[in-house]
């Protein structure tokens, strides 16, 4: 829920914004955190179709997050205090929704507290790798230089998704529609066509024409129980891997998929290697890198292997031998970070694995794409080729015995 505030500065200036809580208390206490004095709180009223629609179509995107820390860099650079530029970056920001975000930050700023704190406040947005970043780049004096490496570290992101994204895009499409043709015709064309060998009483008909009939029929009937069963089977589907043990499944269930599961194995290993990377340069601990990296990674599996690499660590262990035994964790990755702490240089041998695993994984996602299309061909060939044998050649040789 939205609430419009007005408050009180330490310094005694009044400051009005508006902070996303559940409840008017949560609004309250994440005030006061900030050492504010509340003055008014009131929830913002609206028609709820239209919150609801305009907030939908108005979330920020990775895009927009990229875009304002490129931006945000430049203005600090030119020696623009923090909170002016943030207020400028409020006015020229076009979604609403991301405008109060950083209006609010902007506010917050004004009001005294630091721009990790400012960031912090919006974890749905700004993770806490992009939050520890910035708190380095405020204890060093390098905030400028800090925020330019996250929105690059965003943009190459955002780069390896766009190609797995143009690589699946033509082969989902064709398959989407094969089926969509094969629904088309199975209800409204081959009836039709193969209504005739019914009507001339043919009994001596091709295997492959008889199943044809049998489908179609098939289909017919039970139209609406099969529309009916595959939306519900991908709505039961969604909901399961909503739920901690579906979507720790379906994480596990990535990195088994033959020929897709060695691409997101190395996404995961390379994104894992230059997060702990730039953690490390920016001087966190690394029980702090360990435990930031886990909760960024984007898989449960590699999640819990970071955690438990934690807990040795913290332990006395060392990396290298808290990664040791885990399956999806490659001995390469290991003998590089073993040889990062005898040489102490983890953080160059950390960057190193991560040009080699994006690397393996662009590599691996043009080759399926280039293997799909010749694939997707054959498949499509074989099905014109067998309509042709279960429908045209009976037909042809009915019309030629007439």
């Amino acid at each position: 829920m939205e609430f419009l505030y007005r408050v009180r500065t330490r310094e005694g200036s009044e400051l009005s914004g508006t902070i996303d809580a559940p409840t008017e208390d949560a609004a309250v206490e994440t005030l006061l955190a900030r050492g504010y004095t509340v003055l008014d709180l009131q929830g913002k009223k609206g028609g709820a179709l239209t919150t609801d629609i305009g907030g939908w179509f108005s979330r920020p995107s990775s895009k927009d997050v990229v875009v304002f820390t490129r931006q945000l860099s430049t203005l600090i650079e030119a020696d623009v205090p923090l909170g002016e530029a943030l207020q400028v970056m409020s006015k020229q920001t076009e979604k609403e929704s991301f405008r109060k975000v950083v209006s609010d930050m902007a506010t917050a700023v004004q009001g005294g507290r630091s721009m990790s704190q400012a960031f912090g406040d919006h974890p749905k947005l700004f993770s806490q790798f992009y939050v520890k970043l910035i708190r380095s780049g405020e204890a060093t004096g390098r905030l400028a230089q800090t925020l330019s490496y996250l929105a690059d570290y965003l943009e190459r992101n955002q780069a390896i998704a766009s190609k797995i994204r143009n690589a699946l895009a033509y082969p989902a499409f064709v398959v989407f529609a094969m089926v969509a043709v094969a629904l088309i015709m199975s209800i409204y064309v081959l009836p039709q066509l193969l209504n005739i060998f019914k009507e001339q009483g043919v009994t001596d008909l091709p295997f492959t024409t008889r199943a044809l009939i049998a489908t179609t029929d098939f289909i017919n009937s039970y139209i609406i129980w099969i529309l009916a069963l595959l939306i519900g089977g991908a709505i039961a589907f969604w909901r399961y891997i909503s739920t901690p043990e579906g979507h720790r499944w379906f994480d596990g269930f990535k990195l088994a998929m033959p020929g897709f599961g060695t691409i997101f194995r190395n996404l995961y290993l390379a994104r894992m290697s230059e997060n702990m990377a730039t953690l490390i340069k920016a001087d966190i601990s690394i029980l702090d890198t360990l435990r930031i990296t886990s909760d960024i990674v984007g898989n449960e599996i590699y999640g819990d292997i970071l955690l438990r690499a934690e807990e040795i660590v913290r332990g006395g262990g060392s990396i290298s031998d808290a990664f040791r035994g885990q399956k999806d964790v490659p001995p390469l990755l290991i003998s590089m970070m073993a040889i990062g702490e005898r040489t102490g240089k983890m953080q160059y041998m950390l960057e190193h694995a991560t040009t080699f695993y994006k690397s393996a994984a662009e590599e691996s996602i043009s080759t399926i794409s280039t293997l799909l299309e010749p694939v997707l061909v054959l498949v499509l060939g074989a099905g014109v080729a067998l309509l042709v044998a279960s429908v045209l050649l009976p037909l042809y040789s009915l019309v030629n015995a007439g």
